[in-house]
């Protein structure tokens, strides 16, 4: 069988190494923890937080539940929140900007699994970065894909599938996720708040 071409940015892993799996272990210990936290005591979550993530900024919020693999992976900027049920599979690296907004039920998935069963059932897998520029809101039950960047200023529709890069300032949406249109100026006099209230 003809090995297959995999991007450098890729990241081997094993379905089955007992290495990966004990780190993983340890995380999932430390998500349960802070699950279990009172969901106002924000400094207690914001120190947990600490000890689960690679890197984080100021004003992060997570609202429990919160699943991810490694945690160390996780690169999350100033002033983010994140609503109930984020789950991120962080095997190949999941980068967030500053002022990152994600709606609930929503998964970032870096691992990628192969497609011939046998080689799935060797435990062949691989694990692809995503990164999430500034000031992006993600729509509730959003599922972002392996190796895909989405760009400063955008939105992505709720209930999407992305599986390609988007590029900054679009509203995207759709299974998969697709640009529908450019954010704009007039954004800032549409929206209700902003607008003419009878």
């Amino acid at each position: 069988m003809k090995k297959p071409e995999i991007p450098l940015d890729c990241f081997f892993q094993g379905c089955y190494n007992p290495e990966f799996e004990a780190e993983i272990a340890k995380c999932k210990n430390k998500c349960y923890k802070y699950n279990m936290l009172p969901p106002n005591d924000r400094e207690t979550q914001a120190e947990m937080l600490r000890e689960i993530l690679g890197s984080m900024g100021k004003d992060v919020i997570v609202t429990a539940p919160f699943w991810c693999d490694y945690g160390y992976n996780i690169t999350v900027g100033d002033c983010f929140y994140s609503n109930h049920n984020l789950i991120i599979n962080d095997g190949g690296g999941v980068t967030f900007g500053d002022h990152v907004f994600i709606a609930p039920n929503c998964c970032f998935t870096t691992a990628e699994h192969a497609i011939d069963p046998e080689m799935r059932k060797a435990g062949i897998e691989i694990a692809k970065p995503i990164r999430i520029g500034n000031n992006v809101w993600i729509g509730a039950g959003t599922t972002v894909l392996a190796g895909v960047t989405i760009g400063d200023n955008s939105v992505i529709g709720a209930g999407s599938v992305v599986k390609k890069d988007i590029p900054d300032s679009v509203v995207a949406v759709g299974v998969p996720c697709r640009p529908i249109r450019k954010v704009t100026e007039e954004d800032k006099h549409t929206y209700p708040f902003f607008g003419d209230r009878k």
